[in-house]
């Protein structure tokens, strides 16, 4: 899977946007809880007051805080607070800088605290014992001596060291909230201006998380598209270059499914992976660094949760993985018998076989299904599995923080924060086990799609490449040629020697499985030779452009096949710049002409896919057409006139000889009439020569020849022809 990443080296700037956007995202997503935390800390449990740092104070109070103060701070809090009103012969104190919140919060919570503490405790503190009847604490500290008032704030301060710092804060809070009612400012509006300014924020970062996660599914998409393009374009490219031995390895059914449903596996992945595997790591990550910094306590609960979701996840993993692989080739072998039963169709419903063929085509179809069905029961273990995870997770959370609240370590919104982080988490590990069901197998298809991008071409151009010798146009030579099948055990050709000049017709006859096809095969090197050479034009075709040979052939293979469009189009095919002239007399040397200008449009009538709108004879014939339009050099009919009538074929060879005098033809046939007047006739047996000469010649000298000849037409038509 990781060597698909280098087909998006031309999309690297999608990347690094994705990867900028889902940083942002995962900033956004993350701070949310923190706000949900304050909505319920600060703004329900609070009233909306933030810090120790009070905006207004009355003189009176502000008096008995300085009492619990060293010098320092107390200097600090006055430079600090200027008078801004009076309130009730009271004046009243502004905070100058709110800049120096927290430092004036730090200074003022601890004595907060301690006046809270002895306004509402007078009876059970112990260092009010000692104070002189008539005088209350505030009074006397006023009048002791500086020693012994700094002796006594350590008493009182050494009170307070067991505390947990959420109880000193929320005395000082509500210290503030008693002071605020006590000298007329509204807290139910100050509560409610805060609740509103951080819903506010967070309807904000809401909209900022939809809009970075739009922007990213968007790119992501898009560069997913252009990835599945890129590799699309690449193994068809690849494919097209192929000899017949590498479609013969893979199989046109096989090709097909890696072309289509492997590139789909992999686009759809490449966007979940970055939208998701790539954004789960930074979620997860800052989940915990913000959990630790909430409350580190409980750390170990997601340790714990992520621990067991790795182990579900590795189990299932091992359990399903090798069941992808086995699906993908079970989707070949389906497609397989799929084309196979509808390209036979005709063959199928003459032999009154469809009961048979639906059978084998159920078989490949319940192999596929009980896989999947497999697949699909376990990874379904998957989701209730996290749930039950996560739930647990949850009620242990609740738990722990129940018993922090209860003792003052811990805040409400503190405990639901937590929750947060800890579901952001686990649910960044979810979120790459669902994964695990995708990645296999798109990692299988990814493998099939590289398999058949690093298979290397057996025919192929060399470094450097040779020109052909104008001098020599035309004139074919084998030499000591022998070929052999890949994996075969033996040669299907041996020793083969022939030269086929220019203006003559080289004719090739012998049984079925003589070699006569894949010797023509071997000119415009659908194969290479396994022994030996083929010159064409002086040079040996292996050190010429492959290009450059093939435009000098005019090649009709044994079935015609005519691609979607008009039959003008498909007579152009060979050459683009061929003009309506040229294909009007290819038209007519094929013998098209007349069934042509029948036709609703004639030359601009449309080709079904297959050309399954014309006849065997006609598509035949049209396949002969395109290649005369070609106007070779060499001319290659690979039994090309076997679905014409006797009459059309000794016409077309007689149009066909008014162009080819400077020509090559080579023409494989089974009917003996095709090459009667053939200028050379080779006669193959078993891969080997065993006859070169005119027909007359042949019927005398080779046994082979005659058994054919003799098997097709009598003495008396041999004679007379």
């Amino acid at each position: 899977m990781i060597k698909i990443f280098k087909y998006l080296k031309n999309s690297i700037g999608s990347v690094l946007l994705i990867i900028l956007l889902l940083f942002v995202q995962a900033w956004l997503d993350l701070t949310l809880p923190e706000y949900t935390s304050k909505i319920i800390n600060v703004g329900v449990q609070q009233k909306g007051i933030e810090t120790a740092a009070i905006e207004k104070i009355g003189q009176k109070t502000l008096d008995k805080l300085t009492l619990f103060m060293n010098q320092a701070d107390k200097e600090y809090i006055e430079n600090n607070y200027q008078k801004s009103s009076t309130y009730k012969e009271e004046d009243i104190y502004k905070l100058l800088d709110t800049a120096n919140k927290e430092k004036v919060a730090d200074i003022l919570e601890e004595p907060m605290t301690i006046v809270s503490f002895v306004s509402n405790n007078k009876e059970n503190n112990d260092f009010l014992k000692n104070i002189p009847e008539g005088y209350d604490i505030y009074q006397f500290m006023e009048v002791m001596p500086a020693e012994n008032k700094n002796i006594l704030l350590k008493e009182i301060k050494k009170k307070f060291t067991d505390y947990p710092d959420t109880i000193i804060e929320q005395a000082a809070i509500n210290f503030i909230a008693d002071e605020y009612e006590r000298i007329n400012i509204n807290i139910d509006k100050i509560q409610i201006n805060y609740i509103i300014k951080v819903g506010i924020i967070m309807i904000l970062i809401a909209v900022g998380c939809m809009i970075t996660g739009l922007i990213t599914v968007f790119v992501g998409s898009r560069m997913a598209a252009k990835l599945g393009k890129t590799i699309r374009e690449k193994v068809f490219t690849k494919v097209v270059g192929f000899s017949k031995n590498e479609m013969k390895t893979f199989g046109p059914a096989s090709l097909i499914t890696r072309t289509t449903n492997d590139v789909q596996q992999v686009q759809m992945v490449i966007v979940f992976l970055f939208r998701v595997v790539f954004y789960a790591p930074i979620i997860g990550i800052g989940g915990v660094m913000k959990a630790l910094r909430t409350n580190s306590a409980m750390t170990y609960i997601i340790g714990l949760a992520v621990l067991a979701i790795l182990l579900v996840v590795l189990i299932l993993f091992a359990i399903a993985m090798p069941k992808f692989t086995k699906i993908q080739k079970l989707i070949d072998k389906l497609n397989l018998v799929t084309r196979e039963i509808l390209s036979g169709l005709p063959v199928i419903r003459a032999f009154s076989n469809e009961k048979h063929e639906e059978e084998r085509f159920e078989d490949a179809n319940r192999k596929l299904t009980k896989v999947n069905i497999f697949v699909n029961r376990t990874m379904s273990f998957m989701m209730p599995v996290m749930m039950l995870i996560m739930n647990l997770v949850c009620l242990t959370i609740v738990y722990k923080g129940a018993v922090g609240v209860d003792n003052g370590s811990m805040q409400v919104g503190d405990i639901l924060a937590y929750i947060q982080y800890t579901m952001q988490i686990i649910m960044a590990f979810l979120m790459i086990s669902m994964m695990s069901i995708m990645l296999p197998r798109a990692n299988v298809s990814a493998k099939r799609i590289l398999e058949v991008l690093q298979t290397n071409n057996t025919i192929m151009n060399k470094e450097v490449v040779k020109e052909f010798k104008k001098e020599e146009r035309g004139k074919v030579e084998f030499k000591n040629v022998s070929f052999r099948y890949p994996d075969a055990d033996y040669d299907v050709l041996t020793d083969i020697n022939l030269v086929a000049n220019p203006g003559e017709t080289t004719a090739f006859i012998g049984s079925t499985g003589s070699g006569k096809s894949t010797l023509i095969n071997l000119i415009p090197r659908f194969y290479d030779v396994t022994g030996g050479e083929i010159i064409v034009d002086g040079i040996n075709i292996k050190d010429v452009d492959i290009k450059k040979l093939r435009d000098k052939i005019g090649f009709v293979p044994q079935k015609g096949i005519l691609f979607t469009g008009s039959i003008s189009e498909n007579i152009k095919y060979g050459n683009s710049k061929i003009t309506n002239k040229d294909v009007d007399l290819a038209l007519k040397i094929s013998q098209a002409e007349e069934f042509v200008n029948k036709l609703d449009k004639k030359k601009e009538y449309q080709i079904s896919q297959g050309g399954t709108n014309v006849s065997g004879g006609q598509k035949q014939r049209l396949s002969i057409a395109r290649a005369i339009a070609k106007n070779p050099d060499i001319y290659i009919f690979d039994d090309s006139f076997s679905a014409l009538d006797f009459k059309t074929d000794a016409k077309l060879r007689k149009e066909l000889k008014t162009i080819t005098k400077d020509k090559t033809v080579l023409i494989v046939a089974q009917r003996i009439s095709t090459i009667l007047n053939a200028d050379k006739i080779v006669v193959l047996h078993e891969g080997e020569i065993v006859g070169i000469g005119k027909h007359k010649e042949l019927l005398e000298n080779c046994q082979v020849y005659k058994e054919i000849a003799l098997s097709q037409l009598s003495k008396e038509e041999l004679e007379n022809a």
